[in-house]
């Protein structure tokens, strides 16, 4: 036998990862920044869940999704949507395949780390005017002082009526700060941990310094209740039926001199649900019943009605079942979910932070992560060798360009996703996700060749024959 020459040898042998730059024709960088400048405009106009569901139930009805309605008789083909409460979205397209040969699922999270107003939000002190927050989901404080800030929401005043809120998104718009400490007096602050330095109770927005000219008491805070009454009919007492929220008020924008980056609010994990969206728009025919399911509260554990952990998605898949005479737990045994949702991108800054051989790097593909978790994989569903190898097969095949990779250093903290409220289902499910660096930062970084793998991933998934 011819002895193999050594460059064959070592090229069949080891792992050479590469650019996905290096792997993509010029029409795909053509759609790929088609596909991303979509997804800037999808963010800037989707930074609440509310927002993100509306805009996905306007989309899918554009590509001919209709609303579900319980008795509606489905066909293979059919493609229907359903939300909860305005905070999630399922759409679902009816496979040729009967559903006790399971579903093909992605899930992703449309909830972002934000800061909620206090039901009692509006005060003065000291003849300045300023909303009471409690952030919502894991964010370093001290990131979201001295930046602009819009408020977003929805309130439910007295009489029932549903209002929009939303200040700051207009160029013309004013905006909302936390103040800071200016450095001049910043010597014991300086001496303190970030989390005693920046207490969440110090996190109270300027609202206004302009007295109401009637006199009297709290003047300043009379004046701005009376700008949010001529504006949107608010009183005091309609902050307590309120879901209102301040986020940073930046647009999305290109990053890096070459542009091969987005930098936005709210990418985690907006990236993978957009990415999940508009794979699923763009199928047609799908041997497997198709869903993706939207979902709101991950960033605190995927709990309350409208997290991953309700009983809404099975309510909607257990519908399915029984329109086909399927036993929802066998539909469920039969199922693959890919868990959409970002990883931490290698930062060369904090290199101490990461495990290098065993994190995803910014510009390589998307990620498919065997566990996330913390420290000794608590949280994780932890997925098998023969669900990785699927997920393997099936990228390889659609020349998709692909990692593996782990959320930093083992004892060093770490996080965790839905993917293990889809494992309790007995769904087979794997972690899938985009790269990014500065996560939960007001202003997050995705590399658009990573987005544009996780949308040719999870399309790949809806159109498997497998």
């Amino acid at each position: 036998m011819k002895k193999e020459d050594a460059v064959a040898r070592r090229k069949r042998l080891l792992s050479n990862p590469k650019s996905a730059y290096e792997s993509v024709t010029p029409e795909e960088l053509e759609r790929m920044e088609n596909l991303c400048s979509r997804y800037k405009d999808l963010l800037d106009g989707s930074k609440i869940e509310r927002q993100c569901v509306e805009m996905t139930r306007s989309l899918a009805e554009q590509y001919g999704f209709k609303a579900y309605e319980r008795g509606m008789k489905l066909v293979p083909g059919d493609k229907v949507y359903t939300n909860d409460l305005n905070k999630n979205v399922i759409l679902a397209i009816i496979g040729t395949k009967s559903l006790d040969q399971g579903i093909h699922m992605i899930a992703s999270h449309l909830d972002a780390p934000r800061l909620d107003l206090k039901p009692n939000a509006l005060y003065e002190d000291s003849e300045q005017a300023l909303f009471k927050t409690h952030y919502y989901g894991g964010i370093k404080k001290y990131q979201w002082m001295s930046i602009p800030l819009e408020l977003r929401g929805v309130v439910s005043l007295k009489n029932g009526t549903m209002v929009d809120v939303q200040i700051g998104a207009d160029p013309y718009d004013p905006v909302l700060v936390i103040t800071d400490l200016l450095p001049h007096l910043g010597a014991e602050q300086a001496k303190k941990t970030i989390g005693e330095g920046f207490p969440a109770e110090s996190l109270n927005a300027l609202v206004g310094i302009k007295p109401d000219p009637e006199e009297g008491s709290e003047r300043v805070k009379l004046a701005v209740l009376g700008i949010l009454n001529e504006k949107y009919g608010i009183i005091e007492d309609d902050f307590r039926t309120a879901e209102l929220s301040l986020v940073p008020a930046t647009n999305a924008r290109d990053v890096g001199l070459d542009r091969s980056m987005i930098g936005a609010y709210g990418q985690d994990d907006r990236s993978c649900a957009y990415a999940a969206m508009q794979a699923i728009l763009e199928t047609e025919a799908p041997l497997y019943t198709s869903i993706c399911a939207l979902v709101d509260k991950e960033e605190i554990g995927s709990e309350g009605v409208s997290g991953m952990n309700s009983a809404h998605f099975d309510t909607f898949i257990g519908d399915l079942c029984d329109m086909q005479g399927v036993k929802l737990e066998h539909c469920y045994q039969a199922s693959f979910c890919l868990s959409g949702d970002v990883v931490n991108g290698y930062d060369p800054n904090f290199a101490d932070a990461h495990d290098k051989r065993n994190n995803a790097m910014m510009g390589y593909g998307i990620g498919v992560f065997k566990y996330t978790g913390s420290r000794g994989k608590s949280g994780a569903s932890d997925a098998s060798c023969e669900t990785m190898a699927k997920v393997r097969k099936l990228f390889d095949s659609a020349k998709v360009v692909w990692q593996t990779g782990e959320l930093g250093k083992v004892d060093l903290g770490g996080g965790g996703t839905v993917a293990k409220f889809i494992a309790q289902r007995n769904i087979e499910v794997v972690d899938v996700g985009v790269p990014v660096l500065s996560m939960h930062a007001p202003f997050e970084i995705t590399a658009k060749i990573d987005l544009y793998m996780c949308f040719k991933g999870f399309k790949a998934f809806y159109a498997d024959k497998a």
